[in-house]
């Protein structure tokens, strides 16, 4: 990785300033140096340069970083020209080179840390707030559908609600029109007994005076010349007759008006709890029609609350596609690896 490149090259520099530096004064020291014959020179350059890039390579190859390869091969060019020119301190040139590319690699790094700090936070708030939103969705899935579930159920409850009232109305109806005919026939039934029992009373009235008064008349006359005979044993047959009419017809009207009353306090009473349900009812039908009202009410408002969740969550799911493709190290494609060869190849 980057601090380990950092760490190789700032061991390259310090290698080639602790371990050349007496060899350095040996061989590019003015006195020294126009000393030695050309080949002496040459040899002494040479072998410098093979050390320190042998080293640098053998970086390169343990940290397998491009960069330290092309470094190489321009501290090789660099030592070479160096020697050929007859530079009096090619380390110079090789010191210059790895202390640049630090300062590269090390403003890189800065650049790396920056971007990774960036996609971090970036991943942590972008996680958190997903986090939040599904869970903000579940809860308005969740509250969508009891609202909903609920409404159906006191929309179902109100149906069978006023379904029943419908059936205490009919039944009311109905009840209304038997107690109307029920009313008709004891009126009739009454008026027939009642003039009945009247037209007895009065036949018994005329049957009684009469005989009664034949009873007398014998009694204060007992010598005069009979002329008619009321037939008392008769009289008294057709009498006792009447009278026994008279108690039918009366049991009769008493029977009808106990019918009635009866009748009429069944029907007062079915009048009496048909209304209080149908009451009851229909309170409770006004009350769950304004609950599912309600609950369609906050179905809407849960529903529009979900819908701009839903969109808030796609948008950052969009945004965090985006920081993954720019924050994820993506595979090096054959082109990419080719390239890469190429550029140390022409390094090197």
């Amino acid at each position: 990785n980057r601090a380990e490149e950092l760490k190789a090259l700032a061991g390259a520099k310090r290698a080639v300033m602790d371990a050349t530096g007496g060899g350095e004064s040996l061989v590019y020291s003015t006195t020294s140096f126009l000393q030695l014959s050309g080949g002496e020179k040459a040899s002494r350059v040479w072998l410098a340069n093979f050390e320190v890039v042998n080293f640098l390579r053998r970086l390169a190859h343990a940290q397998q970083s491009t960069e330290l390869f092309q470094l190489a091969g321009r501290i090789s060019n660099a030592m070479q020209l160096a020697a050929t020119a007859g530079n009096s301190d090619p380390f110079a040139k090789v010191k210059g080179l790895i202390s640049d590319m630090i300062e590269r690699l090390m403003k890189e790094a800065g650049e790396e840390a920056s971007h990774k700090a960036f996609c971090d936070k970036e991943y942590g708030e972008t996680k958190q707030k997903l986090d939040e939103l599904k869970y903000d969705i579940e809860k308005y899935t969740s509250k969508l559908d009891k609202a909903k579930s609920d409404s159906v159920t006191l929309k179902d409850e109100v149906a069978t609600l006023q379904s029943e009232i419908a059936k205490i109305i009919k039944s009311q109806a109905e009840a209304d029109k038997l107690r109307k005919e029920e009313y008709k026939v004891y009126v009739q039934s009454a008026a027939d007994l009642k003039q009945g029992l009247s037209g007895v009373r009065l036949a018994l009235k005329i049957l009684r005076e009469y005989y009664s008064s034949q009873a007398s008349l014998v009694q204060q006359t007992p010598d005069a010349p009979v002329v008619h005979s009321a037939a008392q044993g008769a009289g008294g047959g057709i009498i006792a007759m009447l009278e026994v009419i008279e108690s039918d017809f009366g049991k009769s009207l008493a029977s009808t008006e106990m019918t009635e009353d009866a009748a009429a306090t069944a029907y007062q009473k079915l009048s009496m709890e048909n209304k209080m349900a149908k009451k009851l009812k229909e309170n409770d039908v006004e009350f769950k029609t304004k609950a599912a009202a309600g609950l369609d009410k906050e179905a809407t408002e849960l529903a529009s609350d979900l819908d701009s969740t839903q969109t808030e969550l796609d948008a950052v799911m969009e945004y965090s596609e985006k920081i993954r493709a720019m924050c994820e190290v993506k595979p090096e494609t054959y082109e990419e690896r080719a390239g890469r060869r190429r550029a140390e190849i022409e390094g090197l």
